[in-house]
């Protein structure tokens, strides 16, 4: 009974933080006279953000998440596998709809404060209508969403068991996905005429992340375009309409950003589609220790977290190097353990001791690598994975063990005053 009272306090100790440091609470949003345009630096620090976190007819269709509440059925439900794991994981700020415009006002205060100023959102598109957009639409309806620039990432992968933990095995076999509910291609003509003008319409808000005027666009799957498309000929006509439906609406151009992961196997295909920068999404792409690549997980160990942060940015300079005549951006990747999307008899490897501090020192080298590596006419951008990936165990909010110890990581390297 006593750990229990104990762990109470901290907890409402812990939610009424934000009233001290930041001026506001879980119940009221912040007012704030002048928009907040960036950090007060010269760094645009992003995190991603994954629109699982709500209710949505979208689940039923695809016959997912049964329980109403979006992926948090999976955050809620995870269990301990091993002695050392830290299952289930527990936000400080309760398993709140991210389709609440008052739920996302927390969390971009709580960003801001501590020097994040870009959301960019996971976008889907399946089946001829738009997947989880209530997340985004949230975010536009935010009363203080005017403070954080945002983006989208198309995130073009298929739904398949990834996101069903009675499933075990959710990769590649030898006949492709396993098991596929919904396919992201499109036809050229739905490119074109739909997300297109779509995607404008976002770029058209007042707040969208843009690059020299130019608004950014992120493809996860960064080659398959090609494939959806059928040529080189008609996916290289594809972006350049693209571009110039963004001219005409008034803005410099499309900054284009591509997955760097499809450069190591299909660089025609990135190169036809014409991307002027490359990201990653997580760290997993540079070094992939574990995740959903892999039938069998049995022999695959953890990793230390800071081993994991140090090989993988080894990698990423060997790809900057290689493939120079692109701007690339550093990733940091705060966490990893997608153990909540497996059935109890199957643990995957995670990244271990992944704590605010050694979060710090990686989003210090970023820093670093940024003021030394990106172009003068190009901003320094820092990704961050991720804001809310909580079946990844990958996430920047708070939770109970180490309260608001990342974000303040992130404080205490990006914003104005930080040294």
């Amino acid at each position: 009974m006593k750990k229990y009272i104990i762990k109470k306090v901290i907890r409402l100790i812990l939610l009424l933080l934000p009233v001290f440091l930041f001026g506001c609470n879980s119940s009221k949003i912040c007012e704030v006279k002048k928009p907040v345009s960036n950090t007060g630096a010269e760094y645009d620090v992003a995190v991603y953000v994954w629109p699982a976190f709500q209710p949505s007819a979208d689940w039923k269709k695809y016959d997912l998440f049964k329980k109403g509440i979006g992926e948090w059925e999976f955050v809620k439900e995870a269990e301990k596998k091993r002695p050392w794991h830290k299952q289930p994981l527990e936000p400080l700020w309760g398993y709140e709809p991210e389709d609440n415009p008052v739920v996302i006002a927390r969390k971009i205060d709580a960003c801001l404060a501590a020097g994040v100023n870009v959301m960019i959102y996971d976008w889907y598109w399946y089946d001829h209508a738009p997947f989880l957009e209530g997340g985004l639409q949230a975010f536009i309806k935010a009363p203080n969403s005017y403070r954080m620039k945002f983006a989208i990432m198309w995130a073009n992968h298929n739904i398949d068991d990834l996101w069903d933990k009675t499933v075990r095995y959710k990769c590649k076999d030898p006949n492709g996905y396993r098991n596929i509910r919904a396919k992201a291609r499109v036809s050229l003509d739905e490119f074109k005429n739909v997300l297109v003008p779509r995607w404008i319409e976002f770029f058209k808000k007042p707040n969208y992340y843009k690059i020299n005027g130019k608004p950014v666009f992120q493809i996860f799957n960064a080659s398959t375009p090609v494939d959806y498309f059928g040529s080189k000929e008609a996916t290289t006509e594809a972006f350049k309409y693209f571009e110039q439906k963004v001219i005409e609406a008034g803005f410099a151009g499309l900054e284009l950003q591509g997955n760097g992961s499809y450069l190591r196997y299909s660089k025609e295909k990135f190169d036809t589609i014409g991307y002027d920068g490359a990201f990653y999404y997580n760290w997993l792409s540079l070094e992939p220790f574990s995740g959903s690549y892999y039938l069998d997980y049995s022999n695959r160990p953890d990793m230390d977290y800071k081993e994991w942060g140090e090989k993988a940015y080894k990698n990423f300079d060997g790809y900057v190097k290689k493939f120079s005549q692109y701007q690339f951006y550093p990733n940091v990747t705060c966490g990893w353990d997608t153990n909540p999307r497996f059935p109890a008899d199957v643990y995957t490897p995670v990244a271990l001791n992944n704590t605010p501090e050694r979060f710090e020192y990686f989003l210090r080298k970023a820093k670093d690598w940024a003021d030394k590596n990106i172009a003068p006419n190009k901003p320094k951008l820092i990704l961050i994975n991720a804001l809310n990936e909580w079946t990844e165990g990958a996430y920047i909010e708070p939770d109970t063990e180490n309260g608001y110890g990342f974000l303040n990581a992130i404080s205490n390297v990006f914003r104005p005053t930080a040294k």
